[in-house]
């Protein structure tokens, strides 16, 4: 069974859809409840729109239940599963006393002094982790000064001590690849505010997920509709669920 399909049958609950915002780099999905409920997700999109509209059915989107756009996640248009992505974060119930206020940074830090790291994506603290790693890679798809490319996973991944994965690997179909390519000993932790707070993440061999649930709806889509960056998005919590062994 893929990560996709483990996660979509883990759901329980379903509300209606309030409000689906698309931001230039967050995607924002809002169900009704009280209070209501906000998921956010990375906007992904793709560099053409040779197949189609990167969206079906856009300004009806409120006309569908969270459970059925939490099914987008599944879908080969990158948008769409990014809006996917964004309603399942809304709908999954997070065990908040299985989590630590902890963010992705101090978890990865704590774990690189001294051993070889790979990070998959640029995160801002990359060369924190590259001052105490003995060596951290760094993978991305549009590589910055002293990344490699994202095509040489499947070399580096299987030397790493510690993995760190973008969230975002969810959203275009590529956790399952990158997970096996992981040592069964590696730490391996999934972060973003992309990456869902499911015990399920942590059954499929990750150590830790850092993520994050909005706390204040008003705020953080004002933030998300004026083309925030994550680090300026208000009303958010920093969750790390870590597996306990």
């Amino acid at each position: 069974m893929s990560i996709t399909d483990a996660l979509l049958d883990s759901l329980q609950a379903d509300a209606l859809v309030r409000q689906v915002l698309v931001g230039a780099f967050w995607t924002a999905v809002v169900l009704e409840g009280d209070p209501p409920r906000c998921g956010l997700a990375s906007t992904l999109r793709a560099e053409t729109h040779d197949e189609g509209p990167p969206v079906r059915q856009p300004g009806r989107l409120c006309e569908h239940r969270g459970r059925e756009l939490a099914e987008w996640l599944r879908s080969p248009r990158i948008l769409e599963a990014s809006i996917g992505m964004a309603a399942f974060n809304a709908l999954l119930e997070v065990d908040e006393s299985a989590c630590a206020d902890l963010n992705a940074e101090e978890v990865i830090v704590k774990q690189a002094t001294g051993r070889r790291v790979a990070v998959v994506g640029h995160f801002p603290f990359v060369e924190r982790v590259r001052q105490t790693a003995e060596v951290c890679w760094v993978l991305e798809l549009r590589p910055r000064p002293g990344d490699l490319s994202a095509a040489q996973a499947k070399e580096v991944l299987p030397q790493a001590d510690v993995v760190a994965l973008t969230g975002t690997s969810l959203l275009n179909h590529t956790f399952d690849d990158l997970i096996a390519l992981c040592r069964p000993e590696a730490f391996v932790v999934l972060l973003g505010a992309s990456a869902p707070l499911s015990p399920v993440l942590l059954e499929r061999g990750l150590d830790a997920v850092c993520g994050t649930k909005v706390v204040d709806v008003p705020a953080a889509l004002g933030a998300v509709g004026e083309g925030a960056t994550f680090r300026q998005i208000p009303g958010k919590r920093l969750l790390t669920m870590a597996r306990q062994d």
